[in-house]
């Protein structure tokens, strides 16, 4: 099951990657390792650093990705923001975004996930 939810992990950072990217964001970083956990990916928007977050779920049976949102995760992304940031000297204003995904397994298409919907969430600290 973790396996499963690793690959599905990877799957929604390559998705909200592109996404992004579509919306001018540069990536900088993506898992970048810090003493409180990862950082899925680290952005730049014109002169803000970007901290993101992407939550993925395969199938609502267990909530929505916007549910593993809890106030502890949340703590440890705003760590995490503000390791990164002294690790790295930024010195400029900075954020924390989460791209949270729906995917839905196509069985008629090959075990191809679709998307059942994304949303990007700002500032969400």
């Amino acid at each position: 099951m973790k396996k499963l939810n690793l690959q599905t992990g990877k799957i929604g950072e390559e998705i909200a990657k592109k996404y992004l990217q579509k919306k001018g964001y540069k990536i900088i970083e993506q898992n970048y390792k810090t003493k409180y956990g990862e950082i899925d990916l680290v952005c730049q928007k014109e002169k803000e650093l970007v901290i993101v977050e992407v939550r993925t779920k395969m199938g609502d049976m267990y909530g929505t990705p916007e549910d593993s949102l809890t106030k502890k995760k949340l703590r440890k992304i705003w760590l995490n923001g503000l390791a990164y940031t002294k690790q790295k000297r930024w010195q400029g204003p900075w954020r924390i975004d989460a791209v949270c995904l729906l995917l839905n397994r196509d069985k008629q298409y090959g075990a191809q996930e679709k998307i059942e919907y994304m949303e990007h969430y700002e500032n969400i600290v």
